[in-house]
């Protein structure tokens, strides 16, 4: 396998790194520097991709018919190792990588006319209703209720882990149409205008938490909500098969560039604190170890992202690879944030306070390094859940990949 990328993948990161040096906003970057939860609000976000949208780049993977780029695998993977090296955020997937696609697949010309130019502009904010309580990773069990009442569905039911439902202007949801003989049948799969009346939205708060702001994750309550027929995703009761095509683009993003950069961080912080002799964390072999381990993992993973990238360029689907890709770095995230407040010390306990509230006059209780690294490690454990658990991918794995 050649590891070396070719001379017009690597124009293509001048470029990136160029443009990024340029647009990647000095205030932001200084204030996503100042903390490990790197929170940003509504506005960074919509204004950071639409200046994306602007140079072409946030629907880059969106096809040429629906004004993307095409980006190959490399170019995607190129973006994403160099907007982690600046710490620029990802982009928000509910809208540009998860309900999109689903409409272009399935979706009449009529509904991409009209959702898929504000979703390639950031014009309106998405959210999922996927998960319910007492239905996550048993998804097929979903039971809010559309009822027909002939040009419109009634909705009722309850969407729980909804994440920045708070800012969503428009939610994609699972709902069952009708009870079959088989969980996955009657499920259909709903456009929602957060504005209708009957949609009340919940904070569910967490322990990374900070006392003022960036509350992340909701519950939504739907109260005979009435969603136009139009809003339907393909055929009533297919919702299933539109479901299992989005996960495949949840599941699918490439980890090692990220967690490249957090190993570059955990070794900047093992050179500067002490240890209890006096010396430097970087000089006791038991840590130098553990950050050595991590860092061997995450070259496996990378590897086998390069895997990836090589069948994705000779016209293969990712498919059940997909899990393996979530599962392990999922995993590392988890082993990264823990090792990284095991080296901060006490540092690592007060709160987040990169963003203070108004009248606030403080100052970080230690390092700006370990501003937060509690709450990210707490933040970080809901990643082997979302998405289909890590337990739901292993079985995925054991049936597809090794035939079991």
């Amino acid at each position: 396998m050649d590891l070396a990328f070719s001379d017009q993948d690597r124009a293509f990161q001048d470029e990136v790194r160029e443009w990024l040096d340029v647009n990647w906003p000095a205030e932001m970057r200084e204030r996503t520097g100042k903390s490990a939860m790197r929170r940003l609000n509504k506005l960074d976000h919509v204004s950071w991709q639409q200046a994306l949208a602007k140079k072409g780049w946030a629907t880059a993977n969106w096809p040429d018919e629906y004004e993307g780029l095409s980006f190959t695998p490399n170019q995607n993977y190129i973006f994403d190792l160099e907007t982690a090296r600046v710490g620029a955020p990802r982009i928000i997937p509910f809208g540009i990588r998860m309900v999109a696609p689903v409409i272009m697949k399935f979706g009449t010309e009529k509904q991409k006319k009209r959702f898929l130019p504000d979703i390639q502009h950031t014009n309106v904010w998405w959210c999922q209703g996927y998960s319910e309580p007492g239905s996550g990773s048993d998804l097929a069990s979903v039971s809010t209720k559309a009822e027909d009442r002939g040009d419109h569905y009634l909705v009722n039911g309850t969407k729980t882990w909804t994440t920045m439902a708070q800012y969503a202007d428009w939610i994609f949801c699972l709902v069952r149409t009708s009870n079959e003989d088989i969980p996955q049948k009657g499920i259909s799969f709903l456009l929602i205008d957060m504005k209708t009346p009957g949609i009340e939205v919940k904070p569910i708060i967490t322990l990374d938490q900070p006392p003022e702001g960036h509350q992340e994750i909701n519950s939504v309550y739907f109260t005979d909500v009435k969603v136009p027929k139009e809003n339907l995703i393909g055929e009533e009761g297919k919702g299933w098969t539109c479901a299992k095509y989005l996960l495949e683009f949840e599941r699918g993003s490439a980890y090692s560039p990220d967690l490249k950069g957090a190993i570059n961080t955990l070794k900047m912080i093992a050179a500067m604190e002490s240890n209890a002799e006096g010396g430097l964390l970087s000089d006791q072999q038991e840590i130098t170890n553990k950050i050595s381990d991590i860092e061997v993992q995450v070259l496996a993973l990378e590897f086998t992202e390069y895997r990836i990238l090589g069948a994705l360029a000779a016209g293969q689907n990712v498919g059940p690879e997909s899990s393996l890709l979530k599962t392990r770095g999922t995993e590392l995230q988890q082993l990264i944030t823990e090792l990284a407040m095991e080296l901060c010390g006490i540092y690592a306990l007060p709160l987040d306070m990169s963003e203070p509230g108004p009248g606030d006059n403080f100052q970080c209780a230690g390092p700006e390094y370990a501003n937060g690294a509690t709450q990210l490690y707490f933040n970080v454990r809901k990643v082997s859940i979302f998405a289909g658990s890590n337990e739901i991918q292993r079985n995925i794995m054991a049936k597809l990949v090794l035939g079991l």
